[in-house]
């Protein structure tokens, strides 16, 4: 027979752990997850106005006439949908936020991942190079935290002082 006292200590433990998980959550049902950016390119009419759930690294980003814009290399996603940036780029793609948000806070580097649905193509550059990026209206976004931009891979519990170099 279990005590109250360690129902209430797991139940404590329980708490604690949820609190600790970070990251979006977005239900991915009416998704197709296997959309890449590449194949969002060549499919592009017949993908027009599909939901995409991608990620990556924000190259750039700009304050348009009416739209945030961000410049995105992506990369596929973890299961918390986290870009996994140790593992092959997916290509570019072009996310669009209706209104202003300040660009400061999404800098070149930065983590997001970003649900919103495809609306077709971009004729840009790359460098000296002609691109074409599939264009995202966003619908929801998440930007990963700076702590978070870099994968830490080690476990630390307990109460007491670390120094970091």
């Amino acid at each position: 027979m279990i005590g109250k006292h360690n129902i209430l200590t797991l139940l404590f433990f329980a708490v604690l752990l949820a609190a600790c998980a970070t990251g979006p959550k977005y239900d991915t049902s009416a998704i197709d997850l296997s959309i890449t950016p590449q194949q969002a390119v060549v499919e592009s009419e017949a993908l027009q106005g599909d939901q995409v759930l991608w990620g990556g690294i924000i190259i750039a980003s700009a304050n348009l006439k009416e739209v945030t814009q961000f410049e995105v290399l992506a990369y596929p996603l973890d299961s918390s949908q986290r870009p996994l940036v140790d593992k092959t780029p997916l290509g570019r793609f072009l996310a669009q936020q209706e209104d202003y948000l300040e660009t400061t806070d999404y800098t070149q580097g930065r983590l997001i991942t970003i649900r919103g649905i495809l609306q077709g193509t971009n004729s840009g550059k790359i460098g000296e190079s002609e691109y074409t990026y599939p264009l995202v209206k966003i619908n929801e976004h998440y930007l990963w935290s700076k702590q978070n931009d870099t994968p830490d891979t080690s476990f630390r519990f307990g109460i007491g002082v670390m120094i970091h170099n």
